[in-house]
């Protein structure tokens, strides 16, 4: 199977070359070689789709299929896939559950409406961007277009350091604030099967949309902290604390407290998006510990969260360690 990824060094990009390399496949990389290396043996071309000959280097050549991970501006997409149309057999875009309009009800499949957005649009923020990207992946391609919405991503290369940070924080030892309930069900995926389930469809032939995520539940927040107690041998002990106490103080879920989002708030759809289709197409996850152990082990060899391939910077995650003093103080005195 001979796979053009666009992108590549990043994050998923990087999880796809990798799943793409084990299987024997032909792999070439299109990208600005600003970032990241490739692995031994894949092809690499040279080029920025946002320059006006920026996708030169794809010219001539030929393959079976191709993934985009381009979160910048949909007519990025477009430009690309118009390109590659005649040239290559299907076009995988990893789109984000965050295209959904809201409000977006628990349990909503891919039915759900998107945000309104411009294939050839300019500019715009995330949900507009890939929203208007898979517009335009499918303008050019339609049925050979599938559309890989994911949700939460975790696993070894994780980025923006949601997991990492819970890891570091746990591995520091001590009463560490552990945002209730610990059976709060937790839905993620690992990147590594997000990038197997996407080679799989993509090589059948399968468009469309698809929710590639785990089911609700796949973990909860217990689970996936006492994982990241063992695997780091810490003596952290985890104090649980209802989510009125946290949210009262200010704290916000999801950014502070990565990964958790509590009950009744108004994003907790992040966890509870309906996946039976991506399931019924042969999504499977693998357990939390898993994800977690190897997390752990990745994070102890490269030491630190890597840069964003190709896009800017974000505010780093996680509590202030005297904002999780103050709560742990005024809620598990000693």
């Amino acid at each position: 199977m001979r796979l053009l990824v666009l992108g590549g060094t990043g994050f998923v990009g990087g999880a796809v070359v990798a799943e793409a390399v084990r299987r024997d496949w032909s792999v070439t990389v299109f990208n600005r070689g600003l970032h990241g290396t490739a692995p031994e043996g894949v092809h690499r071309l040279r080029g920025d789709r946002t320059a006006g000959d920026g996708l030169a280097a794809l010219s001539g050549a030929e393959w079976d299929l191709v993934v985009d991970t381009w979160d910048g501006a949909p007519r990025g997409v477009g430009d690309a896939a118009r390109a590659l149309v005649d040239r290559v057999g299907h076009y995988a875009y990893v789109s984000s559950g965050s295209v959904y309009a809201h409000p977006l009800p628990s349990g909503a499949g891919e039915e759900a409406p998107v945000v309104d957005a411009a294939p050839d649009a300019d500019d715009g923020d995330y949900p507009h961007n890939k929203a208007g990207g898979e517009r335009a992946a499918v303008q050019v391609f339609g049925d050979r277009a599938l559309l890989v919405r994911a949700g939460l991503i975790l696993g070894p290369g994780e980025d923006i350091g949601r997991l990492p940070w819970w890891l570091h924080r746990v591995a520091r030892g001590g009463d560490v604030l552990a945002p209730g309930p610990a059976d709060l069900p937790v839905q993620y995926v690992d990147v590594r099967d997000l990038a197997a389930w996407t080679l799989d469809r993509a090589a059948a032939g399968v468009g469309g949309a698809f929710n590639v995520i785990s089911r609700s539940g796949h973990t909860t927040m217990g689970e996936l902290l006492a994982a990241a107690v063992a695997v780091t041998g810490s003596d952290a002990r985890l104090r649980w604390t209802d989510p009125e106490p946290i949210l009262a103080a200010g704290v916000v879920p999801w950014n502070d407290l990565p990964i958790w989002v509590p009950p009744g708030h108004e994003y907790r759809w992040l966890q509870e998006r309906g996946v039976d289709k991506a399931y019924a197409a042969g999504l499977t996850c693998r357990p939390v510990t898993e994800t977690v152990a190897d997390t752990w082990s990745w994070l102890r060899r490269v030491g630190s969260v890597p840069q964003r391939a190709g896009r800017p910077a974000r505010a780093p995650v996680g509590l202030d360690p005297e904002r999780e003093a103050a709560l742990l103080a005024a809620h598990h005195p000693a």
